[in-house]
């Protein structure tokens, strides 16, 4: 069910029915590009043109943050629980492994790649990957990594590449990509690397996450943190007058 959220469309989909989404898409090779929604995308995304246009051009806007699950509900939207972007590519991974879908990893540092990589090979040893490249090639090369990813015959593509960076290199390369299935991971080859702890899961119930990330990279996060929540806060509360 598609949603409008504060002028930004949002799709209301359980972690069911997107697996289901993206496994039909990469059956019958039908491009299906999913966005992940949290309120840091939200509210750079009301300065940012290039980031709201490939938001209100994907396919699926997943509800990524339990900040827009509650704000969606205060409106009256019926958002039930959310579906984040490492919950739903380590679901997916399992998918790929099942049904021999071919997965490609764009993003984050070499180090960090390789070993997502090899703990993904570990815990689905008959996954086979359709093809890895770290996230820090510059604008000559772009045209060498779009050729590659193209002739890598990928099922999925997961793109660990930061906002808006990420966004930037979908609108000008998503047609010529030939990837049925493609998604914005964030930071999640960092987590399944290793080198990034999730938050314990009753911090992940509470939408707490963020305070998490903060206290693992305080010089890092702080400032982004208290500046997208409380941009949030505020466009909530003049909704509601």
């Amino acid at each position: 069910m598609r949603a409008s959220f504060l002028g930004c469309p949002i799709d209301i989909l359980t972690m069911a029915e997107t697996i289901d989404l993206a496994s039909k898409a990469m059956r019958g090779h039908q491009r299906l590009q999913h966005v992940a929604l949290n309120v840091a995308k939200f509210v750079n995304m009301r300065s940012d043109p290039v980031l709201a246009a490939d938001v209100a051009n994907s396919d699926i806007v997943g509800i990524d943050g339990m900040g827009i699950v509650w704000g969606a509900r205060a409106l009256g939207l019926p958002a039930m629980s959310r579906v984040t972007g490492v919950d739903l590519l380590r679901e997916l991974l399992e998918v790929c492994e099942r049904e021999s879908f071919r997965p490609y990893f764009l993003g984050a540092t070499p180090a960090v790649l390789h070993q997502a990589a090899q703990r993904v090979r570990d815990k689905h040893p008959s996954l086979v990957f359709a093809g890895l490249k770290h996230g820090y090639f510059t604008s000559e090369q772009e045209s060498d990594v779009v050729r590659d990813i193209r002739a890598s015959g990928a099922d999925c593509l997961f793109i660990g590449m930061p906002t808006p960076r990420k966004e930037r290199f979908l609108a000008a390369h998503r047609d010529e990509l030939g990837v049925p299935f493609i998604m914005g991971v964030g930071g999640a080859f960092d987590v399944l690397a290793g080198a990034v702890l999730r938050a314990p899961l009753q911090m992940q119930q509470f939408g707490l996450e963020w305070l998490y990330r903060i206290y693992q990279e305080p010089r890092r996060m702080w400032w982004r943190y208290a500046r997208t929540n409380t941009l949030f806060a505020s466009v909530l509360a003049y909704r509601h007058h």
